[in-house]
């Protein structure tokens, strides 16, 4: 089977829709199909490269994003007379591919990792006319007739749904997670506890890009609430992708200042993916103060090192936690302290982990694969 993937980013920029972009392309090279890649090209980065199989073709696109959903669409519609079926993503890649899709006549999918419709303000630090228009942008997405929607939890799919998507043509396909890596590993939390100086300190460790989504600003607040509690607590806030973020990690940094929180939180550089472990192991209770998540893979990484967690109950996060858990309401600060203080007294929920694994989600694509290749030649 030839398939076509059109995403607005993909490695060595690495995120969640990465991590999916990349394990379901080689995954299918690796079972005998030919995958081809269009994405944005980043500075640094080759025009064309072949990574672990996949065909990467690289679109310039003046570094931003919106101008990739033009740019793409030449190189979209030449590929898209090879490939037996395309798939792509929200947000930017979804309308050259479905351009390029409609023109060529093949079928085109469209993965759904999270719908922020009328949610742009609350999840985000854009202005008003801003999220009006990203707004807006998404409907138009969501409105084209794409001829599957692939939603990779059953709260995607649920908001899918509310804004009047066919429920036919709307699938759960939860992403795959690679639990092995993290059980079966031997990390060491010694040297990340040495370092900091964390022998008789209660820590907590939070993780990952500070974009205003992930609601590391509630966990700053509820830091003075966790010492009265604990006078011995310590947060390690790692922040990856600063330079991105270059606003909103100022202003976490000016956060703590006007707390007078300097000494309880100790903001630690980014590390490898392969050296993460060592510092969730180090910890006493991890934390993910979300508020908005499509699948949640912060959570799955922290639960399977067998460290308490405690999280918010947006998006998928219920649906995809197990192991121990304290789950709280977002964008609440006292609920946040409430719950790591729950963590230090030992009370939390003990439920078995639950299990993502990527072959069931390949497979799976490629029943929605054959299915509407079937169909189409039937037609």
């Amino acid at each position: 089977m030839n398939i076509l993937f059109v995403c607005e980013n993909y490695l060595p920029h690495y995120g969640g829709a990465e991590v999916v972009f990349k394990n379901l392309a080689e995954g299918f090279v690796q079972q005998g199909h030919k995958v081809t890649l269009i994405t944005r090209r980043l500075h640094g980065t080759k025009k064309k490269e072949t990574i672990n199989g996949v065909n990467v073709i690289r679109v310039r696109s003046a570094n931003t994003r919106y101008l990739f959903s033009l740019a793409a669409i030449p190189l979209v519609w030449k590929w898209a007379r090879w490939a037996d079926v395309i798939q792509t993503t929200t947000f930017n890649g979804a309308p050259p591919a479905w351009i390029g899709a409609k023109l060529r006549g093949k079928n085109v999918i469209l993965t759904v990792h999270e719908v922020w419709i009328n949610k742009w303000r609350k999840v985000t630090d854009f202005g008003r006319i801003s999220c009006w228009i990203h707004n807006c942008l998404e409907k138009m997405i969501y409105w084209l007739p794409f001829d599957k929607y692939v939603c990779v939890s059953d709260a995607t799919r649920h908001d899918l749904l509310k804004i009047g998507i066919d429920p036919r043509k709307a699938i759960t396909i939860h992403n795959g997670f690679d639990s092995h890596f993290w059980n079966e590993k031997n990390f060491d939390g010694t040297d990340v506890r040495n370092k900091y100086n964390l022998a008789d300190k209660f820590t907590a460790f939070s993780w990952g890009r500070p974009g205003p989504s992930k609601g590391f600003e509630y966990l700053l607040q509820a830091v003075p609430k966790i010492v009265e509690k604990i006078p011995q607590f310590t947060l390690l806030l790692m922040l990856s992708s600063v330079d991105k973020y270059p606003q909103k990690y100022r202003a976490l940094q000016q956060m703590i200042e006007n707390l007078n929180i300097q000494e309880t939180v100790i903001l630690v550089p980014a590390v490898p993916y392969d050296q993460l472990g060592n510092y969730l192991i180090a910890a006493d209770c991890l934390v993910v103060p979300s508020i908005a998540e499509g699948f949640g893979y912060n959570v799955l990484e922290g639960v399977s090192v067998g460290k308490p967690m405690v999280t918010t109950t947006v998006g998928s996060i219920p649906e995809v936690i197990g192991g121990k858990y304290v789950l709280v309401p977002p964008r609440n600060a006292q609920a946040l302290a409430e719950g790591i203080i729950m963590v230090n007294e030992g009370k939390y929920e003990l439920k078995p982990l639950k299990r993502f694994p990527w072959k069931k989600a390949m497979e799976s694509y490629l029943n929605v694969y054959e299915t509407l290749i079937k169909t189409s030649s039937q037609q």
